[in-house]
């Protein structure tokens, strides 16, 4: 059976909406123009200083971005608290996962405290330490759809990338499953079928209880 890999936002987590508001009042405070969607396209798959530098010029000074990403993803976490949520089916397939022994990582372009307020909202105790190993977009690697995140955590893990497979929402992520010789699965939460095709790509599901009622379930 493969090892599974999981992107966070819109994956695991059906929080694309909030980030989409999130992004719209920041903009708002420093009179970006960019409409939600540029903002979107602009940010999706980046870390979050590359997203910084797409919207205020790569020349934005480190701390500078650092200091507007904290500013931004406070803004999503304070609105996502309310309304959190699980990805449908996620806790079926996750708990399905671990009964089986399957070795699960999280790569993702969210920083570690956008990582830590999604897992400490694990929906069961014995879910705790679901991923073994946590790569997150404030570790200095380039954002998707570059493969180093994807990367990082097969070799933190200590396992081959084409042993690998990824579940992604966005096409900068489904771009970095491929860059990194991975198989995926694409989940429909925020793009379609056809903006997530590729030849490494086995299933396009709504949902993990469509991919657990699927002949495209790895177990």
């Amino acid at each position: 059976m493969p090892h599974l890999i999981f992107d966070m936002d819109g994956t695991i987590i059906d929080s694309m909406p909030v980030h989409r508001s999130s992004w719209a009042q920041f903009a708002a405070r420093y009179g970006l123009s960019e409409q939600a969607e540029e903002l979107e396209r602009a940010t999706s798959g980046r870390t979050g200083v590359e997203g910084m530098r797409a919207l205020f010029g790569a020349a934005l000074p480190l701390e500078l971005a650092q200091a507007y990403v904290h500013e931004k993803e406070a803004l999503y976490r304070e609105q996502f608290g309310a309304q959190f949520r699980w990805v449908g089916g996620f806790e079926r397939f996750a708990l399905r996962a671990r009964s089986l022994g399957l070795r699960c990582g999280l790569g993702t372009a969210g920083d570690r405290h956008n990582v830590r307020f999604c897992l400490e909202r694990l929906p069961r105790p014995d879910l705790d330490g679901l991923f073994e190993v946590c790569v997150g977009g404030d570790e200095g690697l380039p954002g998707k759809p570059d493969p180093a995140i994807f990367l990082a955590v097969a070799q933190r893990m200590g396992v081959a990338p084409a042993d690998c497979l990824v579940f992604e929402d966005s096409p900068a992520g489904i771009a970095a499953a491929g860059n990194a010789g991975m198989r995926a699965i694409a989940l429909l939460t925020s793009h379609s079928a056809e903006e997530l095709a590729g030849p490494h790509v086995l299933a396009a599901v709504p949902d993990y209880d469509a991919l657990l009622a699927s002949p495209h379930c790895p177990f």
